[in-house]
């Protein structure tokens, strides 16, 4: 099984290095000297990593066969694609690969249905399940603990809580309530207007 571990960015420096995204939480494992990674586009690759190293906070890597700025601009935008064995599982307790997500479904606590993953977006500060409802929409939801409670592999659901707003029709209920407290606001940040507060 292929998973997309890095997207290079550009060159740095005159020797052939690039700045890399990092899209695993194994870049040690992935991303070390002597791996050969796949890519895409294919023409690009595979590329074997020469060397590896960290500079402001950003991870540099060169490869094998590319010593020159010009070499390095050209992999510019090339995903990094690493072979993976399909039952392998993250070190970690709670981390899981992009693929075991996918098409899993959403429910909230009480059971109600929210739809089905279709994508993981990685984003600097969090990742998101992308979600498609049934009625063909998309939500996007922060894959943080807060929101999701659990994620249960063997029966291929994601529990969330999510706060009120986060899915739309929740925020609707969210906002009746409040209107039928007298609230000056409704949950997803409208004004909502009372005729009877005079």
């Amino acid at each position: 099984m292929q998973l997309v571990v890095a997207r290079i960015g550009r060159a740095h420096g005159i020797k052939g290095e690039v700045t890399v995204e990092v899209r695993t939480d194994e870049p040690e494992l992935r991303l070390a000297p002597g791996a050969v990674l796949a890519t895409d586009p294919a023409a690009a690759g595979p590329l074997t990593i020469e060397t590896g190293r960290v500079h402001s906070g950003r991870l540099l890597l060169r490869f094998e066969g590319v010593s020159d700025r010009t070499g390095a601009e050209a992999l510019r935008n090339t995903l990094l694609i690493a072979e993976i064995d399909p039952e392998e599982l993250p070190e970690g307790e709670d981390e899981y690969y992009d693929h075991q997500l996918i098409d899993l479904d959403v429910v909230t606590a009480d059971g109600t249905e929210v739809g089905r993953i279709t994508e993981i977006s990685h984003l600097p500060t969090q990742d998101l399940f992308i979600v498609e409802r049934p009625d063909g929409s998309e939500v996007m939801i922060p894959f943080v603990e807060e929101i999701v409670a659990e994620i249960d592999l063997e029966e291929q659901k994601a529990v969330i809580t999510p706060p009120p707003g986060l899915i739309d029709d929740r925020a609707e209920i969210a906002s009746s309530r409040e209107e039928a407290a007298g609230g000056e606001r409704a949950a997803d940040g409208e004004q909502t207007a009372h005729g009877d507060e005079s």
